[in-house]
């Protein structure tokens, strides 16, 4: 596929539009979720991750995937005989060992981002002015499918390139349909917090085409783009950067996966809300399921 025929938003809700296909979640779609619970019985889908001290110096500062680690700590004993102790963390957002949501802003395309904004004019030094992360910290609540690609706690081969066929077969699987405004949730099987040289598997352009085409708003999964990488990056520089699609990274889903299985229901209500840490190309996430 030629740059000029890949997908793009650019232009569909405005020129200065900041959120992209979470734009796509109506009362209707909001509707749908809520008529998704039952219990309220909730799964995190967030993985979790232990933060490295600085201070003991017993332990790299690195993750196997990329460094610095993704979350650095730094405890404060506040006096001889602390009456409160505090925490600093440095935090590395987009380390594959830390769940987080990728603002628009995190992938330029060229000299511009989501929809069309000069790259000198969205970002600086000192913080992100158009497409920052925390345009979704109101909240983001829409009706969730999981599309479990490889079932019974399965893993897909290191070099498989998820493709439109791959993900109708997940959503026959689950019996159920995709409305306008839902997050896609794709389970892979995988840990991507690995070494940078490892193969991992990933989605291609035609399940990039297929997620546009059902009107998802949200992609949350274990996988992602590839490794070794295709260009462009199916997920990131279109999905996200074209289609402003706001993708959730690093996601654990085995939880959700054995919820569903017992349920014998792959729907649920989807409830994500990042801090209001405002002018970042990405926060950290908990990302949660409930039924």
């Amino acid at each position: 596929m030629i740059e000029n025929n890949l997908p793009t938003n650019w232009g569909r809700w405005g020129d200065a539009d900041q959120i992209g296909t979470l734009n796509l979640i109506d009362d209707q779609a909001r509707a749908r979720a809520a008529a998704e619970v039952r219990d309220a019985t909730s799964i995190s889908l967030a993985r979790p991750t232990n933060p490295t001290p600085l201070t003991t110096g017993l332990t790299p500062v690195g993750s196997p995937a990329t460094v610095p680690a993704p979350v650095m700590q730094v405890v404060n004993f506040n006096g001889t005989q602390p009456i409160a102790i505090t925490d600093s963390l440095f935090v590395n957002t987009h380390n594959a060992a830390l769940t987080h949501l990728d603002a628009l802003s995190h992938m330029p395309v060229g000299n511009q981002v989501y929809p069309g904004v000069p790259l000198a004019d969205a970002v600086t030094p000192t913080g992100i002015r158009h497409a920052s992360a925390d345009h979704a910290a109101a909240g983001i609540l829409t009706r969730g499918v999981l599309l479990d690609l490889a079932p019974d706690r399965g893993s897909l081969d290191a070099g498989h390139h998820v493709n439109a066929t791959d993900l109708d077969a997940a959503l026959d699987r689950a019996g159920t349909s995709v409305h306008l405004g839902d997050a896609i949730v794709v389970r892979g099987g995988w840990n991507v917090n690995q070494p940078i040289t490892q193969p991992v598997p990933g989605l291609d352009l035609t399940a990039v085409d297929w997620i546009d085409a059902h009107g998802a708003a949200l992609y949350i999964g274990d996988i992602s783009d590839a490794r070794p990488p295709t260009f462009p990056m199916p997920m990131h520089q279109v999905a996200l950067a074209r289609l402003g699609l706001p993708l959730v990274d690093a996601a654990h889903l085995d939880n959700l996966a054995d919820h569903c299985t017992r349920l014998h229901r792959w729907s649920f209500m989807l409830v994500l809300a990042p801090p209001r840490i405002t002018g970042t190309t990405g926060l950290p996430v908990n990302p949660l399921a409930i039924f």
